[in-house]
């Protein structure tokens, strides 16, 4: 995938690190929050890649908030991601579609931005070889790591990054910081980054 005599790749890290120093008060934080999600996604990703050679096809015998069967890399994939955002030290809630109740992240732990996220959305095409995909969008909470469950609805326009990764014959991720720019990355399996391939 990658063009290995390019050596001035614009990975997804060091896109958001450079977004980063354009906001001189930028603490880092959704630096961190974001190579959360990245982490989630590449985990995914590999998942799904070789689901039916390690038996993650089929129903986890469960149901998810929206009355659908779980499928086990469904449960899988929610495991993988709120552990990555709560070991993040970055968000304070978080609200997936595959957990009934808003996940509350242990107050040592807690950061100033909630994420929504549908860890896996299509799962049930996943027997089929079809292409799934996580969602996700992040905002500031009010009142920082303080904030209450009450502060979790925002207007969609509170959301400060946003996007989707796509899981198929390759690995694509399309984020947004707004501003009206929208940014596409692939996954080069080959080095583990995700690539700039698609700019604004």
């Amino acid at each position: 995938m990658t063009d290995h005599h390019q050596t001035n790749l614009m990975t997804l890290t060091r896109y958001v690190l450079e977004e980063q120093r354009q906001h001189p008060d930028a603490t880092g934080d959704l630096t961190i929050a974001m190579n959360a999600v990245q982490l989630g996604c590449k985990f995914v990703e590999a998942c799904v890649r070789k689901a039916r050679l390690i038996n993650l096809v089929g129903l986890a015998g469960n149901t998810n908030v929206q009355g659908e069967d779980q499928k086990k890399l469904d449960v899988l994939s929610n495991e993988m991601f709120v552990n990555a955002l709560k070991a993040s030290g970055k968000f304070s809630f978080m609200v997936s579609e595959e957990v009934d109740d808003i996940v509350v992240v242990p107050e040592e732990l807690r950061g100033k931005y909630c994420i929504t996220f549908d860890p896996l959305d299509g799962s049930s095409n996943i027997d089929a070889g079809v292409n799934v995909g996580t969602i996700f969008g992040i905002w500031r909470l009010p009142s920082g790591p303080r904030a209450t469950v009450e502060e979790i609805l925002v207007p969609g326009s509170e959301i400060i990054a946003g996007g989707y990764c796509m899981y198929g014959s390759s690995c694509n991720l399309v984020l947004t910081f707004g501003g009206n720019r929208v940014e596409g990355f692939t996954l080069d399996p080959a080095i583990g980054e995700f690539i700039l391939t698609h700019p604004d």
